[in-house]
C-alpha cells in the first residue's frame, strides 16, 4: 500500500547493503509516494553490486563520499556495523543530508551527543531506527497505560530472549570492537520500549550476563532491574541463545495488568490481553507494516519539521541505558544513569 509522506519527494542512499536494508528498508521506503532509494554503498563492491541488482537500485559505490556528493539525496540509511555508524553519520550530516540510523544511534554516549548537537546545528532531521516504537501492539499498550486503564504502573517485564536466525550471526557473536553482544543489539531496543511505554527514563540498573552457548568475547544472554522515577520497577531479559521461548511485554498496575506475546518482532505480529477485576479480554491493534510507519514518519519529519518516530535524542538515551547495563554486568555494581545534557 502506497503511503502518504506530506508531499515530500525523498530520495535515499543506503549506507550498508545488510540484511535489514534488503528485507525490510528498501520496500518500505518505495512504499512512500516517490519514495525512491537511488544509491546503495558498501565496503565490498561485489555485495554492493549485488544489492544493487537484487533491489533494483541505479546507483552502488564503494564509496561513502561519492553518495553524498550527489545532490539529489536528501537522506541517508545507515546499517553497517555499529562502529560505523558515528562517522558515517557525521559525514552525512556533514553533507547537509537528512540520517534515519539503526540502532544503536553509537557505541559510546559521547559520540551520540556529538550527533545530536550536529544535526541541530545543521538542521536537519536524525533519527534511530527503533522500529518498536512504530508497531502497533506497542502503541496499544502505550494507549492502555497513558488511558489510566491499568491504574498507577508498578513493574513492567520483557522478555526478548530469541533465537537469533543464523543469517544474522557472524559479528554480533564474535567482535566486541564491532558493537556484538545482546546489549547493544537487543537491551538497547528493549530500552526504548521502556521509554515509550512509561515516557520517562531510567535512573539507576543493575545485571548480569552470561555467555550461554553463541557468543564468542561477548555476552549472549542478560538480565537486569532499572529503577524508574516513577517507582515502577522494570526487568529486562535478553538472549540469542533460546529457541523455543516467544518474545514479549508484561505491564502489571493497581487496577489491570497487560500480557503481550509475540510482540518483540520484526512483523507485525503478537497478541495483547488485558486482565482486571472485570476479566480477561484481547486488545486489538493496528498490524500495519511496521518499517513503513518508520519511513513515513521519518519522512514527514523532513517535510514538515515534525517529530520522526524516535528522534537522535532518544535514540542517545536508549544507549546510555543499555551501556549501563554493560557496566553494571562488568562491574557488579549499580549503575547511574547521568544524561547530561541530552535533549
Amino acid at each position: 500500500m502506497e503511503r502518504s509522506n506530506g508531499g515530500q519527494n525523498v530520495k535515499w542512499a543506503l549506507l550498508g547493503a545488510s540484511t535489514i536494508a534488503g528485507q525490510y528498508m528498501v520496500s518500505a521506503i518505495r512504499a512512500q509516494t516517490d519514495g525512491a532509494v537511488r544509491w546503495v554503498v558498501s565496503g565490498k563492491a561485489e555485495r554492493a553490486r549485488a544489492f544493487a541488482q537484487a533491489h533494483r537500485i541505479e546507483r552502488w559505490s564503494t564509496s561513502v563520499e561519492e553518495a553524498l556528493e550527489d545532490q539529489a539525496v536528501q537522506a541517508v540509511y545507515i546499517s553497517t556495523t555499529n562502529e560505523k555508524h558515528y562517522p558515517l553519520a557525521m559525514a552525512a550530516i556533514g553533507a547537509g543530508k537528512h540520517v534515519l540510523c539503526e540502532k544503536p544511534l553509537a557505541m559510546d554516549a559521547a559520540e551520540a551527543a556529538e550527533m545530536v548537537s550536529a544535526a541541530r546545528s545543521a538542521g536537519v532531521t536524525l533519527a534511530v531506527n527503533h522500529h518498536l516504537r512504530s508497531a502497533g501492539s506497542h502503541k496499544a499498550i502505550r494507549a492502555l497505560i497513558t488511558s489510566g486503564a491499568l491504574g498507577r504502573v508498578l513493574s513492567l517485564r520483557l522478555f526478548h530472549a530469541v533465537h537469533l536466525p543464523e543469517h544474522l550471526r557472524g559479528w554480533r557473536l564474535d567482535n566486541p570492537s564491532a558493537g556484538g553482544g545482546v546489549i547493544m543489539d537487543l537491551t538497547v531496543h528493549n530500552a526504548d520500549t521502556v521509554r515509550f511505554l512509561l515516557q520517562e527514563d531510567p535512573e539507576s540498573v543493575i545485571a548480569e550476563t552470561a555467555t550461554s552457548g553463541m557468543g564468542a568475547g561477548v555476552e549472549d544472554s542478560a538480565m537486569s532491574v532499572w529503577t524508574m522515577p516513577s517507582g515502577a520497577m522494570v526487568f529486562s531479559h535478553e538472549s540469542f541463545t533460546h529457541p523455543f521461548t516467544e518474545s514479549g511485554i508484561e505491564v502489571h498496575g493497581t487496577q489491570a495488568s497487560v500480557f503481550a506475546r509475540g510482540v518483540m518482532a520484526q512483523e507485525p505480529l503478537g497478541r495483547i490481553e488485558l486482565v482486571s477485576k472485570q476479566g480477561r479480554g484481547e486488545i486489538s491493534f493496528d498490524a500495519a507494516e511496521i518499517y513503513g510507519s518508520v519511513i513515513e514518519d521519518f519522512q514527514s519529519a523532513v517535510a514538515r519539521r515534525a517529530s520522526p518516530a524516535a528522534t537522535g535524542t532518544d535514540g542517545a538515551k536508549s544507549l546510555m541505558v543499555a551501556r549501563a547495563v554493560h557496566d553494571a554486568a562488568r562491574t557488579g555494581a549499580r549503575q547511574t544513569i547521568n544524561y547530561g545534557e541530552i535533549e
